[in-house]
């Protein structure tokens, strides 16, 4: 927290300015009614915000952990680090929360481990609650998806659609729904899309894929790290109860490094 706990100094812009002479309803709808004459910027503590913030109760509600244990973390800060609290206190808690629950997701991975249950997803799952798509984001017509047309959210998965679309190892692929999860210490994961090849053009015939635009760990946040990291153990829990036919899962950012993913293991 010493080296990553930033936050952006409090700052209010203050106008000063006259009301114009005879006014009319237009120019106060259209917010014209008024001249500024100065404007000033101030920062840090201002009188303009007096609210008082509980930290350690809301550190120890949102962590679930005791307050002891909080005040020792943040006894444990730099002074001037901790000093960041009074220039801006709603920062400094979302910051505070966000690196304490990498932390925790980070000891708890080392130690997860998935167990098979009996429960199962029905075919159904593709389509019970899928209200409320964005159509503007929907691809044109599809030959291999299981819909006639899927609801992408990037050029990246616009791009990896159509590679896909046009391969001539896959069978069949689908937009996983939203309704599809991992459970994981950081919240529930939902991959990104199930792809089927062709027998014997491949060697994992089944595959989950993530598409991400950069595979570098710099450019994806902590909780996505932790969630893939999650998804690997996962599928690798169900690999080891499948002795045929076993579904590969990697993180992919372009039709291209899929294949060689599938087809290095091939070799």
């Amino acid at each position: 927290m010493d080296t990553k706990l930033r936050v952006t100094p409090l700052q209010y812009i203050v106008q000063k300015g006259e009301q114009k002479g005879a006014l009319t309803d237009e120019q106060l709808r259209a917010g014209d009614g008024f001249k500024v004459m100065e404007t000033a910027t101030e920062q840090g503590d201002s009188v303009h915000s007096r609210a008082s913030y509980a930290l350690l109760g809301k550190l120890a509600e949102h962590t679930q952990l005791v307050r002891q244990t909080v005040a020792s973390i943040l006894g444990g800060l730099q002074p001037t680090v901790f000093q960041q609290f009074r220039q801006n206190p709603e920062q400094f808690i979302a910051e505070t929360l966000r690196l304490i629950a990498e932390q925790k997701a980070a000891m708890v991975i080392e130690r997860l481990a998935y167990d098979a249950v009996g429960e199962r997803y029905d075919v159904d799952i593709f389509t019970a609650n899928q209200t409320g798509h964005d159509f503007s984001r929907a691809t044109a017509k599809l030959k291999h998806h299981v819909y006639d047309y899927a609801i992408v959210d990037s050029e990246v998965e616009r791009r990896f659609v159509s590679e896909l679309d046009t391969s001539a190892e896959v069978v069949v692929y689908a937009k996983l729904p939203r309704g599809f999860l991992i459970p994981t210490p950081v919240g529930d994961y939902n991959p990104d899309w199930a792809i089927a090849f062709a027998a014997g053009s491949v060697r994992h015939l089944y595959f989950v894929a993530e598409t991400k635009g950069s595979l570098s760990s710099m450019k994806l946040r902590a909780i996505e790290q932790t969630k893939i990291a999650c998804a690997r153990k996962f599928f690798d829990e169900i690999g080891q109860r499948i002795n045929e036919d076993k579904v590969k899962y990697d993180v992919v950012t372009d039709y291209a490094k899929l294949m060689d993913v599938v087809g290095r293991a091939s070799r």
